[in-house]
């Protein structure tokens, strides 16, 4: 089955690049953007299998545990990518385990 990853606006486009799935598209890419965490869940359900962000309060804002997609949170000293690259390899190996619901934080 194909890997579907959404990047969260908060993240570089440039991401996509480091990251093993089938498929990779940005919340811009989607015209999602602007929208609500509530919503964006909900429609990235339907057709994502993984949400990747930065936003560390998003697990505090939704009830995840019902998710029917599995969440990475990248924890770095900030959203560029000179400070996201060095995740890449602990999210590579995230993404061939996660499941659903399942909130998983990647780095410090």
């Amino acid at each position: 089955m194909p890997l579907r990853v959404l990047l969260d606006e908060c993240l570089p486009k440039k991401l996509k690049r480091e990251l093993h799935a089938d498929l990779v598209v940005t919340v811009q890419e989607m015209g999602w953007s602007g929208r609500k965490n509530g919503e964006l869940m909900t429609l990235a359900r339907h057709q994502f299998d993984v949400f990747i962000t930065a936003d560390q309060n998003l697990q505090y804002q939704q009830n995840l545990a019902y998710a029917t997609i599995g969440v990475i949170v990248l924890v770095a000293s900030s959203n560029r990518i000179e400070a996201l690259k060095p995740l890449m390899p602990e999210v590579n190996h995230v993404l061939l385990t996660i499941q659903t619901g399942d909130v998983v934080q990647v780095g410090q």
